[in-house]
């Protein structure tokens, strides 16, 4: 049986994926958006970023609105077929689960 990818499958890493997965490709999401999204710390959410660009899962665009530092983050092609991969083997885990639940008899009432 498949295993989740272990990149995506930490909690924090997971919401990020999840959230910039909704944007339309090349979409670009701003940090302290992302941020209250997940509802972590700048040092954690800095952290995990740093592991998913690593992998390549997202790509991050330093620059300035106006004198203000600006950060922005996207998901990759690779960071979306990567996290395609992890919801289908998500679902075939459960799929015999599921499977098994619809073969057991009603109980009676």
């Amino acid at each position: 049986m498949q295993t989740p990818d272990e990149t995506i499958h930490q909690p924090i890493r997971l919401k990020i994926m999840a959230a910039l997965n909704t944007l339309p490709s090349g979409q670009w999401l701003e940090f302290v958006a992302l941020k209250r999204i997940v509802d972590t710390t700048d040092g954690n959410l800095g952290a995990h970023l740093g592991t998913l660009e690593s992998k390549a899962y997202i790509r991050i665009k330093k620059d300035f609105l106006g004198k203000r530092p600006r950060t922005r983050v996207t998901l990759s092609s690779r960071g979306r077929e990567a996290f395609a991969v992890y919801v289908a083997t998500l679902h075939a885990i459960l799929s015999p689960a599921v499977a098994e639940d619809d073969e057991q008899p009603e109980a009676p009432d």
